[in-house]
């Protein structure tokens, strides 16, 4: 696990964090990363970029009064891929 303090990035700290996730953590290792929350945006827009490149969000907290602190886990997130199990019965009722 490796902590990351992104702070003095302000709201510029996103393509730091998929730079660091995809050179510097390895498969199914967990980073931390500090940032700034400003007005909250950053903190649904983090969250949307994480899911868009497959890793896996493990908590998000209010750090202080203006610090947030994620835990990203640098593997597919299990809880957003359809079981094989639903999408066949899915089909099955879509053919009916």
């Amino acid at each position: 696990m490796k902590r990351y303090d992104l702070r003095p990035l302000k709201d510029n700290f996103y393509d730091r964090v998929l730079e660091l996730m995809k050179n510097d953590i390895q498969e199914n290792e967990n980073a931390i990363f500090l940032f700034e929350m400003g007005d909250f945006t950053p903190i649904q827009k983090i969250s949307d970029l994480i899911k868009e490149n497959n890793y896996t969000l493990m908590n998000s907290l209010k750090f202080n009064e203006v610090d947030w602190t994620i835990v990203v886990k640098k593997a597919k997130d299990e809880t957003l891929v359809p079981k094989e199990e639903e999408t066949s019965t899915q089909a099955v009722s879509e053919e009916a």
